[in-house]
């Protein structure tokens, strides 16, 4: 036990052979998967009545609705279910809500413009070298490419043909380019209120920091954003779009109709464990102070960028109580960020270890919380960012005038 745990301590065990082997066994296991799971369908519908791609019928839906001149129509369900139906010719597949605000029909739109198989390649390749990208700018190392491919959570985002690469992209895009070109940094944050959940934290913290240019350009990417959205789908799209706002709380998130062990959030592992839902508000809301006041005090300090970039992105996804296991796909970005302040200053105890859990946690979390209704990957992300926040103290005092340097 005394090796066991030492090994934890050091992250010894945690060899480039090991990264790369576990890389590449997750990557094979993966490949015959996904073949084996349209070697068995039915055209485009799986063995289990769901599309090849799940989610994607939502937004692939949408933007045949919106070619039809009818995109107020995806935000009421029971439309937006017959759309989905008749992208596979009238077969009754299971409804995938359209809960984005109305500028993401962009995506719809372009992605509708092909048939269902060529329009989800489409969106998961571009989304994919996208994320790919972000990670490779902030950790400019050759192996990365395959530790970042084979990351489980690229798993679950392709499963569900999901937005999980998109947001990691724009997120590790903004904070890598945040001290280059501020402006393209806010350009790039102002694209992200495609989930606007993801975002209510990126104020906090560019304010504390002083980032006014980056702020600026944020909000007129979104002031831009949603002129056209009125421009090119009217007025009423929004009304529309606020109307199914209730919807997505009370049945998708309050009552769980997503399910529990799919929302990696605070809120959703107190409503899993029988509390009611202000109780599980209030869990969020205490979360959401604690997140607030650190990201504060973090970025108003002179603390290494990569820490304050990884308690961001950590951030971003415990401070929501609408956060999926596709959602996950972000956790590369904070990881990424450590890893780099990691290998120019040095890892203290247990951090190579939890970078390890951080990485693997999205292959387990769903299945563990479901069983166990253990939120494993709420807790992995806590302690991931208790060690940011840590850290940060530490290399502050170690670098205060007057402290030996180790």
């Amino acid at each position: 036990m005394t090796h066991i745990w030492q090994g934890l301590r050091s992250g010894e065990w945690v060899t480039a052979a090991r990264m790369r082997g576990y890389s590449v066994i997750l990557l094979g296991l993966f490949v015959l998967v996904f073949a084996g799971w349209i070697a068995v369908s039915d055209g485009l519908i799986s063995s289990n009545g769901q599309p090849i791609g799940t989610d994607f019928s939502n937004v692939y839906a949408a933007g045949t609705l919106t070619w039809q001149g009818r995109a107020a129509d995806a935000y009421a369900p029971a439309l937006q279910h017959a759309a989905e139906k008749a992208v596979f010719d009238g077969r009754d597949v299971p409804f995938y809500g359209w809960h984005y605000p109305p500028f993401f029909f962009a995506v719809a739109v372009l992605v509708a413009a092909v048939p269902y198989a060529w329009g989800l390649a489409l969106w998961l390749v571009a989304s994919f070298a996208a994320y790919l990208a972000a990670i490779r700018a902030i950790l400019p190392r050759h192996e990365n490419w395959l530790v970042a491919a084979a990351f489980p959570a690229v798993f679950v985002n392709v499963g569900h043909g999901q937005n999980g690469f998109l947001t990691a992209a724009l997120l590790g895009g903004a904070l890598h380019w945040l001290d280059r070109r501020p402006w393209l940094a806010g350009v790039l944050i102002g694209l992200l209120a495609y989930k606007p959940q993801f975002g209510v934290l990126i104020p906090v913290a560019l304010l504390a920091g002083g980032r006014w240019r980056t702020v600026g350009a944020a909000a007129a990417t979104v002031a831009t954003l949603v002129a056209i959205s009125f421009a090119m789908l009217g007025s009423g799209i929004w009304q529309a779009f606020a109307d199914s706002m209730n919807f997505t709380q009370t049945v998708v998130l309050e009552q769980g109709g997503t399910g529990w062990e799919k929302i990696q959030s605070i809120f959703s592992a107190v409503r899993a464990c029988g509390a009611n839902v202000p109780t599980a508000y209030a869990a969020q809301a205490s979360l959401f102070a604690i997140l607030a006041a650190s990201l504060a005090w973090l970025w108003h300090s002179d603390v290494a960028f990569e820490l304050k970039a990884a308690a961001l992105a950590l951030g971003c996804l415990l401070a929501t109580p609408y956060v999926l296991d596709y959602d996950l796909v972000v956790l590369a970005v904070a990881i990424a960020f450590f890893v780099r302040h990691g290998l120019r200053h040095g890892f203290r105890d247990f951090e190579i270890s939890l970078l390890a859990a951080a990485w693997i946690v999205p292959l387990l979390s769903r299945s563990i919380a479901g069983v166990t209704y253990i939120p494993l990957a709420l807790l992995v992300e806590l302690a991931f960012f208790g060690v940011v926040l840590r850290r940060a103290a530490l290399d502050r005092v170690s670098h205060a005038p007057g402290v030996a340097q180790a």
